[in-house]
């Protein structure tokens, strides 16, 4: 598989200009949560642990969108599906905690950005419109349009990626006059996040046909791989077609992809489910150890016994 990913050239393969650009962005962050914060209202030092979280979520995005894994992404459905799942589910909340407040505050309160912001990222909102949009997304025609065109390709993913980001603030961001969910309801969000991406997975699992030319015909294959693969190195590839990497059978690709996404989903959400006990758990104790000031400390009685 890899020898044949080979034929398409280094820059097909690694997106080398995507490589600079995701360093560039990392040395940045690092500027600006370094010695850039004291241009910054209110700025603090940031943990060893948050700076991770942001490279770590700039090294997935690379991986998924830069690294062969893309190229793979327009060959395999399955390797599609496996780059939507850690690019919409894995990487946003790791951005929103490897952002700092005093960070993300200054971005989301800008004038343009805020009232857009406040109003997409409102839990209800925030759950239907990502779902929503993911859903239309594969749709078969509207899937077969967006990956055979290089603008509406890069426009939705963006609008995806933006919808994502959204979607996981109420879970997981801690800025102040941003906490809109409390722990139960921050249960039943996951739930329901869980539940309104079963239809369109359930959709590719249970198909018994392919349903996305961009996979079947080889026209229209060729058409969507030519969004990552120059026309001079692919005019030097003669004789190619989906049959040359796929090694399963359409169908069972396929219904595969459904599978890793929703697999990549439970995992995900039963994490965060996981975190949002922790959390409870901790705020508990914390409770707990608070002593209560109505109740007097218990000072114990001497009695003493005057002399005979």
């Amino acid at each position: 598989m890899y020898d044949n990913l080979l034929l398409f050239g280094f820059d097909a393969m690694w997106s080398p200009y995507f490589l600079a650009a995701n360093v560039l962005l990392i040395v940045v962050y690092l500027w600006f949560v370094g010695p850039g914060r004291r241009f910054f209202k209110d700025s603090t030092s940031v943990s060893l642990s948050t700076k991770t979280f942001f490279i770590l979520s700039i090294v997935l995005l690379y991986a998924c969108k830069g690294s062969p894994v893309d190229l793979m992404g327009h060959l395999m459905f399955s390797a599609h599906m496996t780059q939507m799942a850690i690019v919409y589910l894995v990487i946003p909340p790791l951005l929103i905690l490897g952002l700092p407040n005093w960070l993300i505050q200054s971005i989301i309160e800008a004038p343009i950005v805020r009232p857009l912001f406040q109003f997409f990222s409102k839990p209800l909102i925030a759950l239907l419109v990502f779902n929503t949009l993911f859903s239309i997304y594969h749709i078969p025609l509207i899937f077969d349009a967006i990956k055979t065109d290089m603008t509406w390709h890069a426009v939705v993913n963006i609008v995806l990626f933006v919808s994502a980001f959204c979607m996981w603030w109420p879970l997981m961001n801690k800025a102040p006059g941003y906490e809109s969910l409390s722990g139960i309801k921050k249960v039943g969000y996951v739930f329901a996040n869980g539940i309104l991406l079963t239809p369109a997975c359930a959709l590719i699992i249970f198909a018994k046909t392919p349903l996305y030319a961009t996979y079947a015909d080889p026209q229209s294959w060729v058409q969507a791989l030519s969004l990552c693969v120059s026309p001079d190195m692919m005019a030097s590839i003669p004789q190619i077609g989906p049959e040359m990497f796929n090694m399963l059978p359409l169908v069972e690709d396929q219904q595969l992809g459904g599978v890793l996404m929703k697999i990549i989903q439970e995992i995900v959400y039963g994490s965060i489910l996981a975190y949002i006990f922790y959390q409870w758990a901790r705020k508990e104790r914390a409770k707990d150890e608070v002593p209560d000031p109505s109740v007097q400390p218990h000072s114990p009685h001497v009695s003493i016994s005057p002399k005979l």
